[in-house]
């Protein structure tokens, strides 16, 4: 099973990072392994800049539809990403470390025209950092599905994070974090 990441699936996101709106997604992948659900984010010693990324997950039935919805972070080593960008490398090493997709609790798929009208946020310490509207999304959950089967091997039980929002920005020690899906989940994490 896989951990399928979409880049810059909301246009104001790509903005706030001065690249280009894709015309179609950009994927990316971190292991399994990299999920964490204890409600703790261990900051790596090797970043000084380590990003949220607040996204909806999916994961997928045995039909490979949608089946369930989570809230999940996708961390990233901002520091160490740009500076395998600058140089041309590639850059699993600030998207796929240990613990570096910290995921709520699964809630029901109910259908596409349900996710459509979700809206989702993220507090770090009380202050609102990102706000989402699933609405925004450049690449709906079917044309990533049908994205991703065009180009690897999709599974029953992969998970889909569909992007970010603007708003991504450092976590610091001691920050608490708490992430919502407009009253239909709430979640809760303490950055050591």
């Amino acid at each position: 099973m896989t951990i399928w990441c979409i880049g810059r699936n909301y246009a104001d996101h790509a903005k706030e990072m001065g690249a280009e709106i894709p015309t179609e997604p950009l994927i990316f992948m971190k292991p399994m392994a990299c999920l964490n659900s204890t409600g703790q984010i261990d900051l790596p010693s090797f970043s000084e800049n380590i990003h949220h990324e607040l996204e909806l997950a999916i994961k997928l039935g045995d039909d490979l539809k949608p089946k369930s919805v989570a809230l999940a972070l996708d961390l990233t080593a901002r520091d160490v990403q740009t500076a395998a960008k600058q140089k041309g490398h590639p850059w699993a090493k600030a998207k796929a470390f240990k613990d570096s997709c910290p995921i709520s609790h699964w809630i029901d798929y109910v259908d596409d025209t349900w996710f459509e009208t979700l809206e989702f946020q993220l507090e770090t310490n009380g202050e609102i950092k990102q706000r989402g509207l699933t609405e925004d999304m450049l690449f709906k959950p079917q044309a990533l599905i049908e994205t991703i089967q065009n180009y690897f091997p999709l599974s029953s039980g992969d998970i889909i994070l569909t992007g970010t929002p603007a708003g991504v920005g450092p976590l610091n020690s001691g920050d608490e974090v708490t992430a919502q899906i407009n009253g239909l989940l709430d979640w809760s994490l303490k950055v050591n």
